[in-house]
């Protein structure tokens, strides 16, 4: 097992993403809301966020790759697995768990965007703001960190390490 480090702990976590949930929860009160998870890192996220807020939420799924099996991202991006269900005129967040460059994200939300939803919103855990390369406007932000490989709560390196119960960073 590598040696991983803490970089946010379990508590502060949770902290986090009950602000978010809140904020949310007050930007569209009594309002329908579609999550699409961006699998698989940000499945924790999507899950512990979902619990946490009062609205109806209609889950789908989006798988897209620029990793592979590297600690950085390749730039060729190419989507996996798509929606199962029309977006169109509805309220949408996308939950991801990490943005680095950025390219990912916007090759994701143009993507999104052509399905037309009424609002199109964007929930990121974690921001390498050194790393970024396109500017992307994240609405609801969990935590800026330093350029480091991070693991845990959905992150992986890999495939090891999701389950952590916090975020780490491997030296």
């Amino acid at each position: 097992m590598e040696d991983i480090k803490v970089l946010i702990d379990e508590e502060t976590l949770h902290n986090k993403v009950q602000e978010i949930a809140e904020q949310i929860m007050k930007d569209y009160k009594g309002k329908e809301l579609t999550f699409i998870c961006i699998l698989k890192g940000s499945m924790f996220f999507t899950a512990d966020l979902a619990k946490m807020i009062e609205n109806n939420i209609e889950l789908e799924f989006i798988k897209a790759s620029s990793y592979g099996e590297n600690t950085v991202s390749s730039g060729n991006i190419r989507i996996d697995l798509d929606l199962k269900n029309d977006i169109a005129g509805k309220d949408v967040i996308v939950i991801e768990d990490i943005i680095d460059t950025g390219h990912t994200l916007e090759y994701l939300l143009g993507y999104l965007k052509s399905k037309k939803p009424k609002t199109l919103k964007l929930c990121v855990l974690l921001s390498k703001p050194e790393r970024r390369e396109v500017d992307i406007n994240i609405e609801y932000l969990g935590f800026d960190i330093p350029n480091k490989f991070v693991v845990g709560y959905g992150l992986d390196y890999n495939e090891d390490y999701r389950n952590l119960p916090y975020i780490g960073y491997i030296e």
